[in-house]
């Protein structure tokens, strides 16, 4: 990487957490310079505006949970077990302390006031729902599960268990409430045999 690409890369990485807690319309540029100790010019200077830092930023807070999430279900054999990473989804994140799921704060904030974020977590959400329909029909194709369930409904239940769970938490501040709803997640993955 050149000079200008480790500068991008250095606000990407020190703004992210804040745009995750914060989100778009929350954070200011004061908070940017503050995170990143460098001036508005210097942030101007290699970002257009707080629009293309908040796309890049989400690209980056998405890289990084999908490798988390890949990391561990490569440590699994089975695919019930592959599965199952994703009830651990939110410690995987070190929620609350991160703020959550960028795709859960992103598609909230932006579903109608920011097209370009919206279309960031749509591909995000797509391409998680895929990865866990995939499971399934690899669990499916390899006898681990039934034939009779649907892949993407499973999928889609199991993405809206995950993210209702985290905004049930933060809204509440009961974190027990995300517990139950994951008990509620792993019987969901135990009856798909």
């Amino acid at each position: 990487m050149n000079k200008a690409e480790k500068t991008r890369q250095f606000i990407v990485e020190k703004t992210a957490p804040i745009f995750n807690k914060k989100g778009y319309a929350g954070t200011s540029l004061s908070d940017m310079t503050e995170a990143t100790g460098l001036t508005k010019g210097s942030i101007y200077g290699n970002f257009t505006n707080k629009d293309e830092v908040a796309l890049a930023v989400f690209d980056h807070n998405w890289r990084k949970v999908s490798s988390l999430i890949g990391l561990e279900i490569d440590k699994r054999s089975t695919v019930k077990e592959k599965l199952l990473v994703y009830a651990d989804y939110d410690k995987l994140l070190d929620f609350p302390s991160t703020g959550g799921c960028p795709v859960l704060n992103t598609a909230v904030e932006a579903d109608d006031t920011h097209p370009g974020l919206k279309k960031k977590a749509h591909d995000a959400f797509v391409n998680w729902k895929s990865r866990i329909t995939s499971l399934l029909e690899e669990g499916i194709r390899k006898g681990e599960f039934s034939k009779s369930i649907n892949p993407e409904q499973v999928a889609l239940t199991m993405i809206a268990m995950i993210e209702g769970s985290i905004m049930i938490a933060k809204l509440t501040g009961k974190l027990p409430y995300r517990n139950a709803i994951m008990v509620s997640m792993r019987k969901l993955i135990d009856d798909l045999s």
